[in-house]
């Protein structure tokens, strides 16, 4: 064996023990979410179950108790895909609009509003609690599902616009002052010529947004009510239960529960979000 290839086995091998350690907490939720309460007291978190066991998953889906809420993950998964799907679409759209403004139709000042723009990409979202709830309220949307899609759509901007701003600053500009001269305008440019180059951008801003708002507790615990909550509340809920027993096989079933469309999202679709990345997402 070469030293090339000796390299190789190495690489490899600190892979996998990295791999390892990263899923091990995975298999172990896995595992314990199909044993029965009786095998959980008897056995160790790393054995097999015995038998396939689904009660669990029912419990956490639809009636296992959270305290004084019987109903289970179901209403909190519902209400966390009526707030996701609009939210990622809305801010995705408005991200690609400012980005488009921002770096092909420049105005007076637009660097500077640009610049102050990435102020939203750093901020701590903790500092904006009081005065959004304040809006909720003056806007007639506090503790419903519309609010917090609109608190989404908000605090998603600055990242989105950013994402696509850099990602047209590489489109060349005699596309758009090819399509001028022709006398297409403002928004039959965007639609003939820019989207569809986007599809890179877009992957992974979709990708990007629908992991931070389905899996966001801030501001779901924050401004949700008590029928918006969405399903990192509902879990929170489920996992903090005042209950004398800890039913750790049904806790488990509801945390891979609440993190399987995250997990599906980029099972499906992490290859668009490397290629998007790679395609000049965050170059600036």
């Amino acid at each position: 064996m070469n030293a090339k290839q000796l390299g190789r086995v190495v690489v490899y091998g600190v892979l996998l023990v990295a791999a390892f350690f990263f899923l091990a907490p995975l298999y172990v939720m896995l595992v314990t979410s199909f044993k029965a309460a009786d095998e959980l007291r008897a056995g160790n978190l790393l054995s097999l179950p015995q038998a396939l066991n689904f009660e669990s998953w029912r419990l956490a889906w639809s009636s296992a108790c959270t305290g004084v809420d019987c109903r289970g993950l179901q209403p909190y998964f519902w209400n966390s895909v009526a707030m996701a799907v609009p939210a990622v679409l809305i801010s995705t759209a408005w991200g690609a609009v400012n980005g488009y403004v921002l770096s092909m139709w420049k105005f007076r000042g637009s660097d500077v509003l640009f610049g102050f723009l990435l102020f939203g990409v750093f901020m701590p979202f903790q500092v904006v609690l009081l005065p959004m709830s304040q809006v909720l309220g003056f806007l007639g949307l506090s503790s419903s599902i519309a609010g917090l899609v609109l608190v989404h759509c908000l605090a998603g901007m600055a990242g989105t616009t950013l994402f696509f701003r850099n990602y047209y600053t590489a489109i060349p500009r005699e596309l758009v002052n090819a399509a001028r001269m022709d006398g297409a305008g403002f928004w039959r440019i965007f639609v003939r010529i820019v989207v569809p180059m986007s599809t890179p951008i877009l992957m992974v801003t979709l990708i990007w947004q629908f992991t931070n708002i389905w899996n966001d507790f801030l501001f779901g615990v924050a401004f949700s009510g008590a029928d918006s909550k969405p399903i990192t509340v509902g879990l929170n809920n489920m996992a903090n239960t005042t209950s004398s027993v800890k039913n750790y096989n049904v806790d488990m079933a509801a945390a891979i529960i609440a993190g399987l469309p995250t997990m599906l999202v980029y099972v499906l679709a992490g290859q668009y979000f490397v290629k998007g990345l790679t395609a000049g997402a965050v170059k600036g």
